[in-house]
C-alpha cells in the first residue's frame, strides 16, 4: 500500500524531472508525466500563448485549464498560485494585478522554485515571489490573498480537503478562487487508479466531481460555479501501458468520464478566520 507521503515523493521526483525538461518534451506527455504518446500534444493543457503576460520560458505545458483567464483579478490584488511550477500563471496574474499588486507562487519542488525565480529575475518583476512549501500547509499568513488560482495541482495532492481548508484560511473575507483541476464521473479501472505514474500524470489522483464540489461547499465557500468544463481523452497508446485491448474497448464504451473543470468560489465577506469547525 502506497502511503500519502510516498505518493507525494513520487510526484516531487517526477516534477523535479519535468523542471529540467523542455516544453516540447512535456507537451508529448500526459500532463508532463513522461507517459509519452505517439499523438504529440498535451492531452490536458489549454493554450496560454494569447494571454497578456504570457512568458514561454515559464510555460511547461503542465496545466489542464486557464484559471487566470477566469479569476477576476483586479489591479492591486494579492494573488496566490498553488503549484506555481516555472511561474506561468504567476506572470499572467501579475499582468492583471499591475505593479501595485502582489503575486505569491507556492510549489513543493525545489527545482521548480529555482526555475520560477530565475524567470522572475529575467523579467525584473519585484512584486512576484516564489515560496517553497506544501499547499496543505501554506507558508502564508491568514487573510492574505484577494484571489487564489491553481492549475491541475489539487488532483496531485492526497489531502485535497486540507488544501481547500488552507485556501479558505489564506483568502481575505470576500476573496475568491478560480482553480482548474481533473475530476471523474464514474470509476476508473483499478489498474489506472493504482498506477503511480498516472498519478503524477494528473489522472488517477482525481476524485469524483461531486465529491470535489462538496469539499468546497463543506469548507464554507459560497457561489460555487463551474466556469469551464472539457472532456479529457487519454490516447490508446498510453492506456495500453495499463489495460489490455479488450479493457480499453470496455473503458471507451463505458460511462466513466475524465474531465477538466475550472471552479470558482467565494469566501463569504463576513467569514470567520478559518473554515467551519476549526475554531
Amino acid at each position: 500500500m502506497t502511503t500519502d507521503e510516498q505518493m507525494k515523493e513520487i510526484v516531487r521526483q517526477k516534477y523535479s524531472e519535468i523542471a529540467l525538461q523542455d516544453k516540447a518534451t512535456n507537451a508529448a506527455s500526459c500532463c508532463g508525466s513522461g507517459c509519452c504518446s505517439t499523438e504529440v500534444y498535451n492531452i490536458m493543457s489549454d493554450d496560454y500563448s494569447s494571454l497578456e503576460g504570457y512568458n514561454p520560458d515559464a510555460d511547461l505545458g503542465l496545466g489542464c485549464g486557464l484559471p487566470t483567464q477566469f479569476a477576476k483579478i483586479k489591479k492591486g490584488d494579492t494573488v496566490i498560485d498553488l503549484g506555481s511550477g516555472a511561474g506561468n500563471d504567476c506572470f499572467i496574474a501579475r499582468q492583471e494585478t499591475g505593479e501595485a499588486g502582489k503575486v505569491i507562487g507556492i510549489d513543493f519542488t525545489p527545482a521548480m522554485i529555482d526555475k520560477a525565480r530565475a524567470n522572475a529575475e529575467k523579467l525584473q518583476f519585484n512584486n512576484v515571489e516564489f515560496r517553497q512549501g506544501d499547499i496543505e500547509k501554506m507558508p502564508v499568513t491568514a487573510n492574505t490573498a484577494d484571489v487564489v488560482v491553481s492549475n491541475c495541482v489539487l488532483n496531485l495532492v492526497p489531502n485535497k480537503n486540507g488544501v481547500i481548508s488552507e485556501i479558505y484560511r489564506v483568502l481575505k473575507p470576500g476573496g475568491h478562487f478560480s482553480i482548474s483541476d481533473i475530476v471523474l464521473q464514474g470509476t476508473l479501472p483499478a489498474t489506472i487508479q493504482q498506477a503511480a505514474e498516472m498519478y503524477a500524470g494528473c489522472v488517477s489522483g482525481a476524485v469524483q466531481q461531486q465529491e470535489y464540489l462538496d469539499m468546497i461547499k463543506n469548507n464554507g465557500f459560497k457561489n460555487i460555479t463551474i466556469q469551464k468544463e472539457k472532456t479529457i481523452t487519454i490516447p490508446d497508446d498510453i492506456l495500453a501501458n495499463y489495460l489490455s485491448a479488450d479493457e480499453i474497448a470496455a473503458f471507451r464504451s463505458g460511462t466513466t468520464g475524465i474531465y477538466s473543470i475550472t471552479v470558482y468560489a467565494e469566501k463569504p465577506a463576513d467569514a470567520a478566520c478559518c473554515p467551519p469547525g476549526c475554531c
